[in-house]
């Protein structure tokens, strides 16, 4: 793909790679390991510079403990339906590792009312940012 953008389902599946490995708490390196790649080819997978042959998707998907089809769901223009209720913008931060400790974090709280007062300081927060 030298030369060319990465592809935007490309993009999408590096993405889902990155947040799933994140979620198990697994390195590049880690990752590269058990595929028998470096981590710098890892990385060039998850940010969608290089496209990730058949083979080496269902590697990964042994490796990350996930079906194939779920790097695919919600990608763009795939033609599947997926998870129509993650947006885009939602998967590329949980596919950051602030993400994943802010979701886990946040899923331990187990009182309502204190889980809708952050939501809502949160949602403050990110209004005065633009202030």
């Amino acid at each position: 793909m030298k030369g060319k953008q990465a592809d935007a389902v490309d993009k999408h599946v590096g993405n889902r790679v990155r947040m799933r490995r994140l979620m198990l708490h697994v390195t590049q390196q880690q990752l590269g390991k058990a595929l028998g790649i470096t981590f710098q080819q890892v990385q060039k997978y998850e940010k969608g510079t290089n496209r990730i042959s058949a083979s080496r998707l269902q590697q990964m998907s042994d490796v990350l403990k996930v079906p194939v089809p779920f790097f695919f769901e919600g990608a763009p223009d795939s033609g599947t339906k997926g998870s129509p209720e993650i947006p885009e913008d939602i998967t590329r931060f949980l596919a950051t590792t602030d993400g994943v400790v802010l979701a886990r974090a946040f899923a331990q709280i187990k009182k309502p009312k204190l889980r809708h007062s952050i939501v809502n300081m949160v949602i403050d927060l990110a209004k005065r940012q633009d202030d």
